[in-house]
């Protein structure tokens, strides 16, 4: 049997992903931007003073990840869709037991 490295281990490993978001601390900002009410990317941006680009990409990654959901849409008058994005999460808990890490997250 092929030994496997840490790094094809990464690509399959929800749980390695979940924790990689969690370290990153602009995701960890915006999961706790939109913990308690749903709001909008540009609601984030200013709250949060992340840059616009960075902030659509970590909600799309934060949402592959299903830690963030879109709560709600609004549709303007010329097809523009507003996304209200909210945490599903309210905390998250890791530990580890030998090299494993052991991941726990609080629903919301």
């Amino acid at each position: 049997m092929k030994k496997v490295t840490p790094g094809q281990l990464d690509k399959y490993d929800i749980d390695q992903k979940i924790i990689r978001a969690l370290v990153d601390f602009e995701a960890r900002t915006i999961l706790f931007s939109v913990k308690n009410k749903a709001k909008r990317a540009e609601d984030i941006v200013r709250e949060t003073k992340i840059p616009t680009s960075s902030v659509y990409k970590k909600l799309e990654r934060l949402e592959e990840l299903a830690l963030v959901t879109v709560e709600k849409r609004d549709f303007s008058d010329s097809g523009h869709i507003t996304r209200f994005y909210k945490s599903r999460i309210s905390g998250a808990q890791i530990s580890i037991k030998k090299t494993k890490p052991i991941l726990t997250l609080f629903k919301n």
